[in-house]
């Protein structure tokens, strides 16, 4: 069974942020608190433009708060240096984004072995561990070919195997099937929550699939820069 420890991965603590455009200000959300505990996972759902996107960049240091605290992995993220930065993003957090990012000169098994390369790990050893991930989403057999050979839900597959092939603490996906149809979102929802059980992991999904929303432990609603907490059930309410 998988647990849900109370311990903390993730703690925001007061975050706000501003977008700056001239003289006026736009101020995406403020006075966000929240905690991501390990073995959870945690839904955030809200309408196009609500800062979902902006939220999982700052937990994920790729962007920085205009005000408040964000503690990932033990760390104090938003106090970061770009160098430090870029380090604990390698080290510690997972990323599947909606669209997959792959590099079209590289078959999957590459793509995929790519952040164990960039680590410093050996290449017959990071295909191994490659080869293994692309078993875990059912990719074997797509292995040598490049990502325009495959579907969009194949590419997608492989994305969510590269971002867990250095085994993270956190793994952040936004909106990972935006660009999928209804049938194959389906599939690759399952296929998470499927990994995320097996492999006790911690993971922050924003999503505008309720379906998928309301199988997670708990679901966070943000609407007009404001966060609250809402039960899966509601959703389909």
């Amino acid at each position: 069974m998988h647990q849900i420890d109370q311990d903390p991965i993730v703690r925001v603590a007061g975050l706000k942020k501003i977008f700056r455009s001239g003289e006026s200000d736009l101020v995406l959300f403020e006075n966000l608190s929240f905690q991501v505990r390990k073995g959870e996972l945690l839904a955030i759902v809200g309408q196009s433009g609500a800062g979902k996107s902006t939220l999982l960049h700052i937990v994920g240091a790729l962007d920085t708060a205009s005000d408040g605290n964000v503690y990932c992995a033990g760390l104090q993220v938003n106090s970061l240096p770009d160098d430090q930065a870029a380090e604990f993003r390698n080290r510690e957090i997972g990323f599947v984004w909606q669209f997959h990012y792959l590099l079209p000169e590289f078959t999957a098994l590459e793509n995929v072995a790519m952040p164990l390369l960039v680590r410093g790990l050996a290449k017959q050893q990071a295909q191994a561990e490659a080869s293994h991930w692309l078993h875990e989403v059912g990719l074997d057999q797509r292995a040598d070919h490049r990502s325009g050979e495959l579907s969009g839900g194949e590419q997608q597959r492989v994305a969510l195997a590269r971002a867990l092939i250095t085994r993270p603490k956190l793994l952040l996906a936004d909106e990972p099937t935006g660009d999928l149809d209804s049938h194959t979102a389906d599939s690759v929802f399952e296929l998470i929550a499927r990994l995320h059980r097996d492999y006790q992991l911690t993971s922050l999904i924003a999503t505008h699939n309720i379906a998928f929303a309301g199988r997670c432990h708990r679901v966070l609603r943000l609407h007009q820069g404001k966060m609250e907490e809402v039960s899966p059930e509601s959703l389909f309410t």
